[in-house]
């Protein structure tokens, strides 16, 4: 059972779980944003998914890149979260949401997130040591990304289609893990995969627009206002043809494109639920969004039986 913190829409969880690990340790759980595992899934299933495609079947390689996947993706959305919160630590005492997170909130200093940040990059680092060459290239090619992402929301209307870029970055991780290169499949697979996130993230941030116009912040929550729903729909779809394709490419006409339709109607259950002058109906459609990344992958493993 859990009790959130102010409204139900807020930032951080408390979990009896985390209540119960020592109170010096316990901020840097809420700084890995470890109450709350979405982000986890988010990151962890475009990876899924380039393994599913790279793979034939399950296999002890794929097995195991797998699981090193599920342990990295946990590590990089904590290292991920604590540089967000770095650059965002003044912003975020702005935001009702997000005022209570733990650099915000003085639980954790400056210092003390730069060191824990460190100790994060240093396991993640052994984790991708685990991997061929090309995948070790693709992981440090990553980290620009990882490190710039939260300055976008200051630059650009468009922070959601970086988000995407980053996120789905595994994706072609998960792809070389398995094949050692890059192929046209797994860059439709990509390109999928940002436009879901587009999608989920732009539903996420109607849950700060007026909070981010008091503090300057862009967002397409903004941009499209109260066209988003047209403008969500459009990138889901996108998302789909680029699933369809990345199939038709890789093996041609296949029940796993047939499955594609699975996701699809997923997105449309989303949008016809979704009100985004609602926070807690932001909040949901958005956690909504494992459940499509399960079925996406659940129609790559069969893709590859």
């Amino acid at each position: 059972m859990s009790d959130s913190l102010n409204k139900t829409h807020t930032d951080i969880k408390r979990f009896a779980w985390i209540e119960a690990i020592p109170p010096r340790i316990r901020p840097y759980i809420y700084l890995m944003r470890l109450d709350r595992p979405i982000g986890i899934w988010l990151l962890l299933l475009p990876g899924l998914w380039g393994i599913a495609l790279g793979s034939q079947g399950f296999t002890h390689q794929s097995f195991k890149a797998m699981i090193l996947f599920i342990i990295g993706a946990t590590i990089m959305r904590g290292a991920g979260c604590v540089m967000n919160d770095l650059w965002d630590r003044d912003l975020d005492k702005m935001v009702e949401r997000t005022r209570n997170r733990p650099i915000a909130s003085g639980a954790v200093s400056p210092k003390q997130a730069l060191l824990f940040l460190l100790g994060l990059l240093i396991c993640a680092l052994i984790i991708v040591l685990q991997y061929n060459l090309f995948t070790i290239i693709l992981a440090f090619a990553s980290l620009p990304l990882i490190a710039t992402y939260p300055l976008m929301k200051r630059i650009t209307w468009w922070p959601q289609a970086f988000l995407g870029i980053t996120f789905n970055f595994s994706a072609l991780m998960g792809y070389s893990a398995m094949t050692g290169t890059l192929d046209l499949p797994v860059l439709f697979l990509y390109l999928a995969g940002i436009f879901w996130t587009i999608g989920y993230d732009t539903i996420y941030a109607h849950q700060d627009k007026e909070d981010d116009i008091m503090a300057g912040i862009k967002s397409t929550a903004r941009l499209f206002d109260q066209n988003s729903k047209f403008w969500v729909s459009g990138f889901y779809g996108l998302c789909i043809l680029c699933l369809a394709a990345s199939f038709i490419t890789q093996s041609g006409i296949h029940i796993s494109l047939l499955l594609t339709a699975i996701p699809a109607l997923h997105f449309i259950w989303q949008i016809k639920n979704w009100n985004a002058d609602d926070q807690e109906s932001s909040l949901r459609a958005f956690k909504s969004n494992y459940k499509t990344g399960l079925l996406i992958l659940f129609a790559l493993i069969t893709g590859s039986m």
